[in-house]
């Protein structure tokens, strides 16, 4: 096993998995890119010219709203935050019809529930869209809490969320890992200092590296998630 992998046994025994929303419990950067790239357009946003994936990724994937707003209108930012309200109920209405979980999250789900881990949902996005997402994808009773961005004093990349999680679940950063899928929650992750297992759901894996995740797997069928987890599980014993 890459040694990387190994870094999760030093968490045994392990007390709580926290996860990201968006990309990390299913992947919705698909249908937020479509809404952005739609609606900037009929505005008329650089020029009438859709926004690429690159654009996406680099100024609105995994960010919170505030900082997109900020970003796309630095001129305006009243009319930013009203963009992206208005943006995120064309996101509920095409999600409620094609959000699908990522490969394996319903058997992680039951290795965590099998160990009596507790958990926490820790996103950036909006509390409406956080939880029709958890309810759609029947995760409503998994998690012990939600943490949103907007009730810290910083969103993510700040550790404030992450922080806040394990305040909140009385759990130690040091028996705790998070399952993140973008450069701003990664870097969240490890600044509230702990390991973090990066989902390469849709970001480039050299963006992802740079906020240095303890390893990337593609999904949580992964065989390395796995071989982390057994070895986790040896640990333990």
């Amino acid at each position: 096993m890459e040694p990387n992998a190994c870094l999760l046994s030093r968490l045994a025994p392990v007390e709580a998995v926290l996860f990201d929303v968006d990309g990390t419990l299913c992947d919705t950067d698909p249908i937020h890119h479509y809404a952005f790239r739609e609606m900037l357009q009929e505005i008329g946003f650089n020029g009438g010219v859709p926004i690429t994936e690159e654009f996406f990724v680099e100024n609105i994937a995994g960010r919170h709203n505030d900082d997109i707003a900020t970003r796309l209108f630095p001129e305006d930012r009243e009319r930013g935050l009203k963009f992206c309200d208005d943006k995120e109920a064309m996101f509920r209405r095409l999600a409620k019809e094609e959000l699908k979980p990522i490969d394996g999250l319903y058997k992680l789900k039951k290795w965590i529930e099998d160990r009596g881990l507790k958990r926490a949902a820790v996103t950036n996005a909006p509390k409406e869209n956080a939880e029709l997402m958890i309810s759609t994808l029947g995760l409503s009773d998994f998690f012990d809490v939600v943490i949103l961005g907007s009730d810290c004093e910083h969103a993510k990349p700040s550790p404030d969320p992450y922080m806040k999680a394990l305040e909140v679940l009385k759990v130690s950063k040091d028996h705790t890992f998070v399952f993140e899928d973008s450069v701003s929650g990664i870097t969240a992750g490890v600044a509230a200092g702990m390991p973090v297992v990066g989902l390469k759901t849709r970001n480039p894996e050299h963006l992802l590296m740079k906020a240095k995740p303890t390893f990337l797997i593609k999904d949580y069928a992964d065989p390395k998630l796995w071989a982390a987890l057994e070895e986790l599980d040896k640990k333990a014993d």
